[in-house]
């Protein structure tokens, strides 16, 4: 029998949450039973991680701005590769790569949506004519993946999708084989070592972009010095905010101990060494950051959010906090350095209750049954 020849899509070769998704079903997927290829603008992470794989890894010049040729370069490759089934990831993605699967005839189109983002638009007006792209573009969807309860429902609310063609699939982690060996502790003791990372550090993984509420941590961090000046605030992440929070940290004094280190692919062993981990989000999906951290036994403290309320029970398993609001974070904080027992409670308690919701054998499962049950229908 032949192969299924799936083509995973997403937009920015960087390795955010959806692209993280996207190359662990590329990376895991059965492939006795399925080909697989991943496309995405070149010359980033997610590129480089796909070929090291062994995967083919096929370039696309996706921008935020129009490109008119774009539909019809992603058909050519479409009908080239003879896809099977193309799944785009993110709302770019899902714009071309959908049309381009029509014009193809592409068999079995899936699409992801990685959180609803422009619910959270200032912009009314956008806001609305994303909705109703996304009810457009949903026509060519065979299915419509949601990541979070949350999520799943609005999309229902705002009939994103024809129901029967909306299916929920949680995010999945699994880094246990890297967490306990020799090499990965090895390498997070010496960037401990040349960054000066030494206990108490507090931190965060985002893309700095106004969703992940970075700035509000920034905020707390003159708070949380005043009580702990030996501790550090370790942001890791790129993104477009960088160098406003880079010059905001600098007029307020704060550049020696609140540190933003940038897009860095050891970006794990980095949460390796945090002992509060902290996810001052505005909105979420699912966040994958926050299911690695409590695999790692991290006390976090998250926004109170939908998508964080699906893995954090406050006060159990973790501390939730209002968003936008520095004041709630610097406290809980301060109160986690300040108490180890509490902090390592949090910890133990993420780190038995959460990974075992979100698992990558879980999801790669769940979505090889849904590719196998549309080529079913279409072949």
């Amino acid at each position: 029998m032949t192969n299924i020849r799936v083509l995973e899509m997403i937009d920015r070769p960087f390795l955010g949450g959806g692209q993280a998704v996207c190359l662990s079903l590329a990376k895991n997927l059965d492939r006795t039973k399925f080909d697989i290829s991943v496309c995405a603008q070149d010359g980033g992470p997610l590129a480089d991680e796909v070929r090291k794989a062994g995967l083919s890894f096929i370039p696309v010049p996706f921008g935020k701005k129009f490109r008119r040729g774009l539909v019809k370069t992603i058909a050519e490759i479409l009908r080239t590769n003879r896809i099977d089934i193309l799944h785009t990831h993110g709302g770019i993605a899902g714009f071309y790569g959908r049309r381009a699967a029509k014009k193809a005839g592409t068999m079995v189109v899936v699409h992801t949506l990685h959180g609803i983002h422009y619910l959270h638009y200032r912009n009314v007006f956008l806001k609305y004519a994303h909705i109703a792209l996304e009810r457009w573009c949903s026509r060519f969807s065979d299915a419509v993946i949601f990541v979070s309860e949350a999520d799943f429902e609005k999309g229902k609310k705002l009939r994103l999708a024809a129901e029967a063609r909306m299916h929920l699939i949680k995010n999945g982690v699994d880094f246990s084989a890297s967490l306990g060996s020799h090499d990965f502790r090895q390498r997070a003791e010496e960037l401990r070592r040349r960054l000066k990372l030494f206990p108490p550090v507090v931190g965060t993984v985002a893309r700095l972009h106004r969703q992940k509420g970075v700035v509000y941590l920034l905020r707390a961090a003159e708070q949380i010095h005043k009580r702990r000046p030996e501790a550090k605030i370790v942001v890791v992440g790129g993104g477009e905010l960088e160098k406003q929070l880079r010059r905001e940290a600098r007029i307020k004094g704060i550049d020696g101990y609140f540190l933003l280190l940038g897009e860095r692919k050891d970006a794990r062993e980095l949460l390796s060494l945090f002992d509060v981990f902290v996810l001052p989000s505005l909105w979420e999906g699912l966040p994958l950051v926050l299911i690695e951290a409590a695999a790692m036994g991290k006390p976090i403290i998250a926004t109170d959010i939908e998508g964080v309320r699906e893995a954090i029970i406050d006060g159990e398993n973790g501390i939730l906090v209002a968003p936008k609001n520095p004041e709630k974070i610097a406290a809980a904080v301060i109160r986690l350095l300040g108490n180890s027992a509490d902090a390592g409670r949090l910890g133990e308690r993420a780190k038995s209750d959460i990974p075992a919701r979100f698992t990558l054998s879980r999801m790669i499962a769940e979505t090889q049954a849904l590719y196998f049950e549309l080529a079913k229908k279409e072949s």
